[in-house]
């Protein structure tokens, strides 16, 4: 039972992100095709998913097309209740959905002034008041989840779940656009920074394309403010440790250095992946620490 899923640029959009994390995270196996957005390959690839309009969007094993993360994650769940998408506590899954709800209707001012874009991180946006009335209110409704829910660990409701993914974006935006929050929306902005899964997509909208003219912005810059990845590099070097292509299994064909060390990989994609940054793959590291 696989699923065809079609999405954008992975450093700049955002409901792309959401669609990608509700297979990612919950074990869901899909094929996922990439539009590039203001191109037109974006508008080709959706005449194959009609009638969506944009992205993401599915189509189920049986044939159905489902528009919409809201709808994707709803008829997710419903064809596998087993995989957690909602908490299994009826109080917290009523509030996961409140939160999920409101984030995919709402905070268009934090939305509008500043547009998800994983490849950068800025010192200060200026941002508006309205932009910080979005800020006040996530901060508000983050810790009433936590509260009502008594979640300990790093997400809303529990268990990671649909408004965790939903929320990913909100804090690829937090961290990228320098915006301030208090301690407790800070150390959720920071869990999925951190989260395996966020690390994976962002290392790979990084080499994923040039860089969007519509996202650029003026501010000054400061490094990311997420795990730091290990210092990798693409080289010439063949000379590599490993026979075949971790991901694949397939022939080397492009390499990377790292502490002196060279791995191969049996495309440019896989290697520069890798690059952006090497802990985000597990089976690079299992090669590497080795």
């Amino acid at each position: 039972m696989t699923y065809d899923v079609a999405l954008g640029d992975r450093a700049y959009s955002s409901w792309s992100l959401r669609g990608w994390l509700l297979f990612e995270k919950f074990g869901l196996p899909a094929r996922f095709r990439f539009g590039r957005l203001y191109t037109q390959a974006f508008p080709d690839m959706l005449k194959d998913f009609a009638p969506a309009k944009t992205v993401p969007v599915m189509r189920t094993p049986d044939g159905v097309v489902i528009p919409e993360s809201l709808a994707i994650a709803e008829e997710l769940h419903s064809r596998h209740p087993e995989a957690g998408l909602w908490p299994s506590d009826p109080k917290a899954r009523a509030i996961a959905r409140v939160l999920t709800t409101e984030m995919h209707a709402g905070f268009g001012a934090l939305r509008d002034a500043c547009p998800m874009n994983l490849r950068v991180s800025y010192e200060d946006c200026a941002p508006s008041d309205a932009v910080l009335a979005d800020l006040r209110r996530l901060e508000k409704i983050w810790a009433w989840a936590r509260s009502e829910t008594g979640a300990t660990g790093p997400w809303l409701c529990g268990d990671y779940s649909i408004a965790d993914a939903f929320y990913a974006p909100i804090a690829g935006r937090i961290a990228g656009y320098g915006l301030q929050v208090n301690a407790m929306a800070q150390a959720y902005v920071d869990a999925h920074l951190s989260d395996p899964a966020f690390r994976k997509w962002r290392a790979m909208g990084l080499v994923d394309g040039e860089d969007q003219a519509f996202y650029k912005r003026d501010y000054p810059q400061k490094p990311w403010p997420g795990p730091q990845p290990l210092a990798a590099a693409a080289t010439e070097r063949s000379d590599a440790e490993n026979a075949t292509c971790p991901y694949s299994g397939k022939e080397n064909t492009h390499f990377l250095e790292i502490d002196g060390r060279v791995f191969g990989f049996c495309n440019v994609f896989c290697r520069n992946k890798t690059v952006a940054d090497p802990e985000a793959w597990p089976a690079f590291m299992e090669i590497y620490l080795s």
